[in-house]
């Protein structure tokens, strides 16, 4: 969303490395409170591939072309239809409808999301959701837990990059 914001012109560059720097940070955290969460589990868990999941995207066919792709496609739809539906012509920024709709609305297109797209990639459609808690997996003392799958951790930045872009640039054709 951030890079995606960037390109049309509805963000500011120069703030784009901090914005991601912290997401990822955040994304970062939130997996340390996960790992904190299951601390009795990570003894008792044997599979490697399960202790990863809890921590970050994996294919369900490792075909990373496709696997982009379906990385892209969802991104696209994240972007395109969040930047859509709180549109100022939706909902009038600032108003009470707009505050507690437009978060109830986001959630419902990332849920249909995950739930039509969600089967072959994990669907992270935000790199900063799939980097941080793949660093945390790395740096986390985990029982056995096996590596931190680097060799497709790209998959899940570079598609939502590229989805998120080309999101933004079809809204802004579409509606501005």
């Amino acid at each position: 969303m951030t890079i995606g914001l960037a390109t049309i012109g509805t963000f500011p560059w120069a703030s784009v490395p901090g914005y991601v720097a912290a997401q990822v940070a955040g994304g970062f955290l939130g997996a340390i409170v996960v790992w904190l969460a299951y601390l009795p589990h990570w003894e008792a868990t044997t599979d490697p591939d399960a202790k990863l999941a809890v921590f970050c995207t994996a294919p369900a066919i490792r075909k990373p072309s496709t696997n982009v792709i379906t990385e892209i496609i969802g991104t696209f739809m994240l972007v395109l239809a969040i930047l859509a539906v709180i549109s100022p012509a939706n909902l009038a920024q600032g108003s009470d409808w707009a505050r507690g709709l437009g978060p109830l609305l986001v959630g419902a297109i990332v849920w249909s999301i995950g739930i039509s797209l969600g089967g072959p990639t994990g669907y992270a459609i935000n790199p900063a959701r799939d980097l941080g808690p793949r660093i945390a997996h790395a740096v986390l003392p985990l029982p056995a837990k096996g590596g931190s799958d680097w060799g497709y951790a790209w998959v899940p930045v570079v598609g939502p990059i590229i989805g998120g872009v080309l999101g933004a640039l079809c809204y802004q054709l579409i509606w501005q």
